[in-house]
This record gives structure tokens, sequence and C-alpha cells, in this order.
């Protein structure tokens, strides 16, 4: 059974998992050829010791996207174990545009997951999020190569210099 149809009657559609049922569906779906996307994050967490663990989740949590034709395979996808339904207006089935499917493909990097830290550019104005300088402004000055740190210009009443902080210590300033 191959849902890539010469007729173009595969389509987009969201899938409502059951809780933390988003790989199980993905799996189930993927062993019936059936094209899945499932974009996920890394979300950097600290530990009491202040050391930096990497927890991997759902960009969208119980929800995965599936493009099959659903005249024929609507059925048999809402009765896949881990699926809660296809999401629908009224009885019918929802199609997600491939434009919004292909931008989310495009946040993907080379490592799998969508990054959703804040970009910075050289010269916004920051402020200093956690640690003992909680609260200081700041000018972003660069990011640290292959590094989770960047360089802020720090300037006091009575001291201006360089500070090497950690990416999620620093928050734009709008």
């Amino acid at each position: 059974m191959d849902v890539h149809d010469t007729d173009g009657g595969a389509r987009w559609y969201a899938i409502h998992t059951n809780p933390k049922q988003e790989d199980r569906v993905d799996s189930n779906l993927r062993a019936w050829r059936v094209e899945t996307f499932a974009p996920r994050i890394k979300e950097r967490q600290y530990t009491r010791a202040g050391e930096a663990k990497y927890r991997f989740k759902p960009l969208f949590p119980q929800y995965i996207f599936a493009r099959f034709d659903a005249e024929r395979m609507l059925h048999k996808i809402g009765f896949t174990r881990g699926v809660h339904c296809v999401v629908s207006f009224g009885s019918d089935p929802t199609p997600v545009d491939d434009e919004i499917i292909a931008f989310i493909q495009a946040q993907v990097g080379e490592d799998g997951y969508i990054d959703l830290s804040e970009r910075f550019k050289a010269g916004d104005q920051v402020i200093i999020k956690g640690g003992p300088l909680k609260d200081f402004v700041g000018i972003f000055e660069r990011e640290i190569k292959e590094s989770e740190r960047v360089v802020i210009l720090l300037t006091t009443l009575k001291y201006q210099g360089r500070v090497l902080l950690d990416r999620d210590f620093v928050k734009k300033i709008n």
C-alpha cells in the first residue's frame, strides 16, 4: 500500500495522539509506509548542581503530522494504537497546507531538532535573567562558536567589560 498516490490524494493531516504516544504513533504509521513528521525540540535544563542536561520533547505535545489519502486510509489511521483522532472540522478531516509543513520542516536543524532559542544580533540590548549578575543590562556582542555561551558588553556605574554567559541567562530587551 503506497500512500504517495499519483492522483494527488495524499495530503498532510494533524493527528491527535494519546498522552505521550507521539513516538508510538509515528512508528506505527511509518510501519504502514505513511509519511509522518513529528517535530521535536531540545530543551536545556539545569540540575541542582548547576549541570546542564538536555530534555527532548515534541514541539506540539500530543500531535504529529501524517501524509495520507483520507478517503482510503482515514479509518485505519483513526484506529491506530496511540491515536486519539485525526483533527477534523465537523466530520471531515482538516488538511494542513503543504506550505505550513514545509515551513516547520525548514526550522529543523542538522541535529534533527527545532531550535527555539532567541536569536541575537550584535548591538541588541539584553538583560541577564539569572545568576549573580541578574537584572544587569548589557549589549550583545557575539556568540561563542559551537557553544551555548554568548559574550555581552556589560556597563555599570564603575565598570565596563565583557562577560561570557550561558545563552539561557540572557534575554533581549524590546
